[in-house]
């Protein structure tokens, strides 16, 4: 009799898992998308409604106080209902917001509007890295959900681009941008309405033979791929029975658990690396074209340099993502937080001007590869029974520093200056790597139900 596990195990990367991680992914860009264009529409709304700096810092915050409803809902929510449900429902909750707030008429309804949509943009991103890795073997885990992380490189591209070609258009460019940002989601959720459930979640609750199914559903179109043929199933010397359920005594029941002696230290090095590589992620991203128009940019020259800092995501996130099944996630994480690091402090001391863009260039280089293994990291260390919730906390408490940065960082730029901001940066960066050297674990080629064993 093999496992859920067993027959995952033993697929070879196909045409069925290309798409699944197109698919997640393609959620991931809008997501990125969203977030990415208040850094463009922040001016425009300045000049119209006349925002003071304190209320232009609450606008870029407000996304993320929904993530931290959305994220923490979404992993309760998908370990006890489903991670397919919650994917789907994120996602109509993000899209009719951001269109919705395309027709604000003042700071109160756009601020609400952002915390609504953010509250689906926190569910998805928290729940489709635990959905996804529930389905692909441990050889090629690594580089799979890293590749998933690297679609917000996409989205925050594409958000330079449009800001930098719709936003100026006239007033109401920025309209235009929201609109353009939920559109889309429509036309992901007709894709995404084929998704199975997580054979593994419906194993864990007893749901043998819906789980059984799927997997034959997958199995009979891995082997409709060209070339393709199916190994026999071996039982995992690691392994040998799937993960018995983890008994709840509420529906908040999983938080509890994730305080218990066996994940304690994990749920404690997880949220102080979360909550550090987010702050200074969203400090860098919503705050880089607003700081390079205060060192003498202009606003035009700002938003081509963002989009140059944007591109540099991409071989962040690819490099990193391959380098978790070479290395393993703990040491990817530590690399690239290095990057990061000495790309923070070259940006203090940046003497001209082709030295701030190269060394933003880099940071975003490296927090992006940070990211790619974060990702991987978090949604592996759980067992299937609180992997959501894990995912999902982990994420919602990450958003006090996303919350926290812009402000921060709005209040701490007259005083501290250029440099100081990414001196800040880099001492919270350091934090955050230090809890992953001294306590992260090793999850490199185990399979999901070997980790917590």
């Amino acid at each position: 009799m093999y496992t859920i596990s067993d027959r995952l195990e033993r697929l070879p990367f196909s045409r069925f898992h290309f798409k699944l991680l197109i698919i997640g992914g393609l959620g991931l860009a809008f997501e990125a998308l969203d977030a990415g264009i208040i850094a463009f529409i922040l001016p425009s709304l300045r000049e119209q409604w006349g925002l003071t700096g304190g209320q232009a810092g609450w606008i870029a915050s407000s996304t993320y106080v929904g993530f931290l409803v959305g994220a923490l809902l979404s992993g309760l929510l998908g370990d006890r209902f489903g991670r397919k449900v919650v994917m789907m429902w994120s996602l109509v909750l993000f899209c009719v917001a951001t269109f919705v707030n395309a027709f604000a008429t003042n700071f109160h309804e756009f601020y609400a509007l952002r915390m609504i949509a953010g509250v689906g943009m926190g569910a998805e991103g928290a729940i489709v890295a635990p959905y996804l890795t529930e389905f692909v073997s441990s050889r090629y885990r690594g580089r799979f959900t890293g590749a998933l992380a690297g679609f917000f490189s996409f989205g925050f591209v594409l958000s330079a681009l449009l800001g930098y070609f719709v936003v100026p258009t006239g007033p109401s460019g920025w309209r235009y941008l929201m609109v353009i940002a939920a559109l889309p989601v429509v036309f992901l959720l007709w894709m995404r309405r084929s998704l199975f459930e997580s054979p593994r979640w419906l194993e864990q609750i007893g749901r043998h033979d819906e789980a059984a199914r799927v997997c034959d559903a997958i199995e009979a179109q891995v082997k409709d791929s060209p070339g393709r043929s199916l190994p026999t199933p071996e039982k995992s010397r690691e392994h040998t029975a799937p993960e018995g359920p983890i008994e709840r005594k509420s529906f908040f029941g999983g938080l509890a658990l994730l305080f218990t002696p066996q994940y304690r230290s994990t749920t404690i090095v997880v949220w102080v690396f979360w909550i550090a590589v987010i702050f200074c992620y969203y400090a860098f991203l919503v705050w880089i074209p607003s700081l390079l128009v205060s060192k003498g940019f202009t606003v035009t020259k700002s938003f081509s340099f963002t989009i140059l800092i944007y591109l540099a995501q991409i071989p962040g996130y690819y490099s990193a993502a391959y380098l978790n099944d070479k290395i393993g996630r703990k040491y990817t994480i530590l690399a690239y937080m290095a990057v990061a690091c000495l790309a923070a402090l070259g940006l203090a001391f940046a003497a001209s001007d082709t030295d701030i863009v190269l060394y933003s260039m880099l940071l975003s280089f490296g927090m992006n590869g940070v990211i790619a293994g974060q990702y991987t990291y978090t949604a592996e260390v759980y067992p299937t029974s609180i992997r959501a919730t894990g995912m999902g906390t982990a994420s919602a408490l990450a958003r006090i520093g996303s919350i926290a940065s812009p402000t921060i960082v709005g209040a701490a730029y007259p005083v501290l200056g250029f440099g100081g901001v990414f001196l800040l940066i880099t001492a919270v960066l350091f934090v955050g790597g230090t809890g992953i050297l001294f306590f992260g674990k090793n999850t490199q080629g185990v399979t999901l139900e070997s980790i917590n064993e």
